[in-house]
């Protein structure tokens, strides 16, 4: 009785990839394995031919060969038939699961990358905006020096786990499954330590603070990142080391506030400036300014200073400061004082329209309002 051909067996095109190749297997293999059809015989028949269609075409020089002289170039290297143990059901899919649980390192011991650390650094707004150098100091999980991480005590060696005989992972079964997980007893390193270090209990890592020097760039705001590789826990068994990440914080400011790279602040403003006009000398964080006052200044009114705002920190843009003058009402008059307001006052009847705009249109406004 002539083969069934391997491609169409798997129901594969000739060109299909290695992946779909295994995945046409896994199908199959799940569907006509003996442990799930017992005592059928054709089940048991279709699953020694599809695992010989998938050995030949799973290795590359068979698959050359059978895809240039079909069976007869494959003929004594294909399929022994169906074998529990090494070959039964659970060795199929445990690349499946090899792949969920993970394994780092050899026979699928795991030692585990260290965690990332976060550490808040508080800035003053001057420090966020010119750039500074901060020392830090962190708590940290760092290898043990006294056994060079490796959690044994000076002169012995770790051996192997008796559980998982240094696999780092143990199956369990369940149902027609077999699941790979950790070895409870070597938390998946595959080693086990008879004779603790004294100074890390085992653990290959211990506690201790260590000084960072950090350099902040210019311009960095609230919410900013600055990562330092390598700089978190230690990993365990001499994997590598995590990485630190300093989280950037600006503190409040009694003058400025800051909105992008543009700073705002609000400048108190006597009334005589506001209606005469004149120069007012306000601050910024590089130093003295002077601001021409316009006469006539309202209240709230904005002026800019250009390039006086904070220089971005990826662009190298430069933001502006904003100016909200305030304008300030007189306090505590003398009767001096008072007299010649009142007197000024006089100056004002009859023409409260020219010298008052705003005030004339929001009574017009009040008017149409009431009627």
């Amino acid at each position: 009785m002539a083969k069934q051909d391997y491609y169409e067996l798997l129901g594969v095109a000739r060109n299909a990839s290695e992946a779909e190749i295994k995945k046409a297997y896994r199908r199959m293999a799940m569907k006509y394995h003996p442990d799930r059809n017992p005592d059928d015989a054709t089940a048991e028949a279709r699953f020694k031919e599809a695992k010989e269609a998938y050995e030949v075409l799973a290795d590359s020089q068979k698959r050359a060969a059978y895809d240039q002289f079909g069976h007869a170039g494959v003929d004594g290297s294909a399929g022994g038939g169906f074998r529990s143990g090494a070959g039964g059901f659970s060795d199929i899919f445990g690349d499946v699961f090899n792949d969920i649980f993970g394994g780092g390192g050899p026979g699928g011991a795991q030692n585990f990358r260290g965690a990332d650390l976060r550490y808040r650094l508080d800035l003053t707004l001057e420090e966020a905006v010119a750039g500074t150098t901060a020392n830090i100091r962190i708590p940290v999980h760092a290898s043990c020096k006294t056994c060079d991480g490796s959690g044994a005590k000076p002169g012995t060696q770790p051996v192997t786990c008796s559980t998982c005989g240094g696999h780092g992972q143990v199956r369990i079964q369940q149902g027609f499954f077999t699941v790979q997980q950790a070895c409870p007893h070597c938390r998946g390193t595959g080693k086990m330590i008879e004779e603790p270090c004294e100074d890390c209990h085992g653990e290959g890592v211990v506690q201790e603070h260590k000084t960072l020097s950090v350099k902040v760039p210019a311009g960095v705001d609230t919410g900013d990142r600055i990562r330092l590789n390598g700089e978190g826990e230690a990993g365990s068994r001499g994997a590598p080391p995590g990485d630190l990440y300093v989280e950037v914080s600006v503190k409040r400011h009694d003058v400025f506030t800051r909105d992008g790279n543009n700073l705002f602040c609000d400048v108190p403003l006597g009334f005589v400036t506001a209606a005469l006009g004149g120069e007012l000398e306000v601050p910024t964080l590089a130093g003295k300014a002077v601001l021409k006052i316009p006469e006539g200044t309202q209240s709230g009114q904005q002026f800019r200073l250009k390039n006086k705002g904070v220089k971005s920190v990826r662009s190298g843009a430069e933001g502006d400061l904003m100016c909200r003058v305030v304008i300030e009402t007189p306090v505590k008059l003398s009767k001096k004082q008072k007299a010649l307001l009142n007197e000024f006052a006089e100056t004002f009847e009859g023409t409260g329209g020219r010298h008052n705009p705003k005030h004339e249109s929001w009574l017009d406004a009040v008017k149409r309002f009431f009627e």
